[in-house]
């Protein structure tokens, strides 16, 4: 939302390769959450593992 507040300022708007790295990065969070999603509901479980903060996957393991 901060990001499109920038855009919006006429008097000081954000340059528009910013604005685009933003919605790069955001589009990666969503799909990689949309990601997790699905990997609860195949697993049946209830909490995820992957969004949790200093929590890191191990390279080869399908969950931490």
């Amino acid at each position: 939302m901060a990001t499109l507040a920038d855009l919006r300022d006429r008097e000081n708007p954000m340059p528009i390769d910013r604005a685009r790295a933003v919605a790069e990065v955001a589009t990666v969070l969503i799909n990689s959450a949309k990601v997790e999603v699905e990997y609860l509901k195949v697993t049946k479980r209830k909490t995820g593992e992957f969004f949790r903060p200093g929590k890191a996957i191990e390279p080869g393991r399908g969950d931490a």
